[in-house]
């Protein structure tokens, strides 16, 4: 489920440049410096460029991002993220599955996106 205001749809579009849905049975090799049971993020596109953040647990502060990774394990309750981030001073929060997916679990972000909260969670 995701809460945004209908300003913060358009800002979705942010993370709409969203990757790749996961390749169906294996994950994705883990990104650089993200072992298996984090969530990262990067100063680059597509994992690349500086590691900025890796958390096992909740998050929250001020992060400009060029990319995010959910490298999480099947947890039930807790394996999936809600990240909430501002482009443009508009708020939005995305669910991000866990790597392979299903769904969505990287992406690149706009330029000046800053995500200011990471929540582990259940389903999206």
């Amino acid at each position: 489920m995701r809460t945004r205001t209908a300003a913060g749809a358009v800002m979705a579009a942010a993370f709409a440049a969203v990757l790749a849905a996961a390749p169906g049975a294996s994950a994705e090799p883990n990104p650089p410096g993200c072992p298996k049971g984090y969530f990262c993020a990067y100063s680059g596109p597509d994992q690349t460029g500086t590691l900025l953040l890796r958390v096992a647990g909740n998050w929250s502060g001020s992060l400009g991002v060029g990319s995010i990774f959910n490298n999480g394990v099947v947890y039930p309750g807790a394996d999936h993220v809600d990240v909430t981030s501002y482009l443009g001073g508009q708020p939005s929060t995305d669910c991000f599955h866990y790597n392979p997916g299903p769904g969505r679990y990287k992406a690149n972000a706009e330029p000046g996106l800053t995500i200011t909260r990471v929540v582990w969670r259940g389903e999206c």
